[in-house]
């Protein structure tokens, strides 16, 4: 008799741990970032910029800036906006975020990026970018809570 409810407590056990496991994740949420990013190098490069998250219906300022190593050569001025997604409060956007790329502006171009922190935010990103730069390069940017 001793083994049916043995077997029944683990089971219990069992679909309460998974019950937790599932609203945990159930629970990420996600929000929208616009981002202004300066950026000039020979070289090594850098950013800098400031920005927006956009979530719950309130507005969080952010601060970007990086790093970026290999063939950088130039300056540009690049507005990206999209979405966060993976987060369950606002400071789950800041980190460092990092990326090899490669690229060309001349005048004005297209951008689509997406790129994970260490907290697991994801962000998916489009804009443009303006300026004369050529980069093939790996690049960090950390963007900060103000």
């Amino acid at each position: 008799m001793k083994t049916p409810s043995a077997l029944r407590a683990a089971v219990l056990a069992l679909a309460a741990f998974a019950g937790i496991t599932l609203s945990s994740a159930a629970h990420a949420d996600e929000g929208f970032v616009q981002l202004t990013i300066y950026k000039a190098g020979w070289i090594i490069g850098g950013s800098g910029g400031s920005g927006v998250l956009n979530f719950h219906g309130r507005r969080y300022p952010l601060s970007t800036g990086g790093l970026d190593y290999g063939l950088v050569f130039g300056g540009s001025k690049t507005v990206l906006r999209g979405r966060v997604s993976n987060i369950y409060r606002p400071s789950d956007v800041a980190g460092v975020y990092g990326a090899a790329g490669a690229g060309l502006a001349v005048g004005r171009g297209a951008r689509a990026i997406v790129l994970t922190n260490q907290k697991g935010a994801v962000l998916e990103l489009t804009g443009h970018q303006v300026g004369l730069m050529a980069n093939a390069d790996l690049s960090g940017l950390a963007i900060t809570m103000r």
